[in-house]
């Protein structure tokens, strides 16, 4: 979709500023005129709530950074500062804490409608891949930040994920450990500790943004996909971006807010752990060390494995596994809507997700009907890899889809003629 611009600049100024910075052309290709496939969906304005998102997340964090002290003996009394001395330091630190949960619950949705249409497809397997990265760099951004507050699960999170790296100790001997201590910068979590993941807490959501613009420069390529995961065949299958999609994406961030706001204002630590409103103590250890609910299921994958090292390697795969899933589709049809048996199968690794999930937040030795939840985090890890890995090369290959419409338009406008898919 990407071709010839088709701004004009209608004063002198506006092509004075276009010989020299054509960002008015930029704004124009890429929102008024882009041409956008007309029957996007409520699923698509995900996208756009996650860059707001992205947005609030920096700001209140600048501000937060202004007030707080990346020190072992005065992080937590800087925080609780925040909540009662500093003007609004209460809402700013609800908005950023309530902010990186729902910004979490809505990349999950982008992601999983990415997997139900078939967006990672071709020619939009790079996006995909760069969304991934987002992924990643958000959950070490969130990993860091979680750190911050130096409460008890904060400290004791962070020793156990750093403790991770030493399971390399089994590959290389003394070369985890090794790395477990330069990520320290000490032989214990502690100051050294707290100043660098708040200079990468700072960092990193900078980068998460150079990144997101990569993200759109590459879905500006190909264009959009669409629920019906077909080509844009004519003029007729798309609307401008603007104003039928600003408004209609408008309208579902202006929802998205309120629910927001629903939970800042009436719900604050929803999200949170009791435990973290106690000061970090290196000689108590909580009866359970949590993350945070948006890393659940990969928690419960690396704790439902006996060996670490297995176990590290099982959590790194997970991520990994969703760099190939492009090449790991064998269909020919995109989207689930087409495609029967997956969609089933579809549905079942949302329902997996959700199952892991709720295993990573019990206790380690919790079950349910005389059944342990580790059993059913370990088979839920199976069917995950499964899900990827196996289902989805042999569905491809045995699936009948359903017939496709031959193109948008047809779809949008009710015409009655029908392509077999290919």
């Amino acid at each position: 979709m990407s071709g010839q611009s088709t701004y004009t600049p209608k004063s002198g100024l506006e092509k004075w500023i276009d010989q020299r910075l054509p960002l008015p052309r930029l704004m124009h290709d890429t929102m008024s005129t882009f041409p956008t496939p007309r029957n996007l969906n409520i699923w698509y304005t995900f996208g756009g709530i996650l860059t707001f998102c992205l947005g609030v997340q920096i700001v209140t964090g600048i501000v937060l950074a202004m007030h707080y002290v990346p020190n072992a003996n005065l992080a937590f009394d800087s925080v609780e500062s925040i909540m009662r001395d500093v003007n609004y330091g209460w809402l700013v630190r609800y908005i950023h804490s309530t902010g990186a949960s729902m910004f979490f619950l809505a990349v999950y949705i982008h992601m999983f409608r990415g997997l139900y249409y078939g967006s990672y497809k071709a020619p939009r397997e790079l996006i995909w891949i760069i969304g991934v990265l987002i992924y990643v760099l958000m959950m070490a951004t969130a990993f860091f930040g979680y750190v911050l507050p130096w409460g008890q699960m904060s400290f004791w999170g962070a020793t156990l994920i750093t403790n991770l790296f030493s399971s390399i100790d089994q590959i290389i001997p003394h070369l985890g450990t090794a790395i477990t201590t330069w990520l320290w910068g000490d032989f214990a979590v502690g100051d050294a500790t707290l100043n660098r993941f708040f200079s990468l807490h700072y960092l990193l959501p900078f980068i998460i943004a150079g990144v997101v613009g990569l993200h759109i420069w590459a879905l500006h390529v190909p264009g959009n996909n669409n629920p019906l995961g077909i080509d844009v065949k004519s003029p007729q299958d798309t609307v401008p971006f603007h104003p039928y999609y600003t408004v209609k994406d408008a309208f579902y961030l202006c929802c998205f807010v309120i629910v927001f706001a629903i939970f800042v204002f009436y719900a604050p630590n929803f999200f949170g752990n009791p435990d973290n409103y106690q000061q970090a103590n290196p000689l108590v250890t909580p009866p359970d060390i949590v993350p945070e609910w948006y890393l659940l299921p990969f928690y419960a994958m690396l704790r439902s494995i006996p060996q670490k090292l297995i176990g590290v390697l099982v959590l790194v795969g997970s991520l990994v596994t969703l760099v190939f899933v492009p090449w790991l589709d064998t269909s020919r049809v995109r989207s689930c809507r087409f495609r029967p048996l997956m969609k089933q199968f579809f549905w079942a690794f949302a329902v997996d997700c959700v199952i892991l999930g709720y295993c990573g937040s019990q206790s380690v030795d919790a079950a349910v009907i005389g059944v342990p939840l580790v059993w059913v985090a370990r088979l839920g890890t199976l069917y995950y890899f499964g899900f990827f890995w196996v289902l989805m090369p042999i569905i491809g290959l045995i699936e009948t889809p359903k017939k496709l419409p031959a193109s948008i338009a047809q779809s949008v406008l009710g015409e009655p003629a029908a392509a077999p898919a290919e």
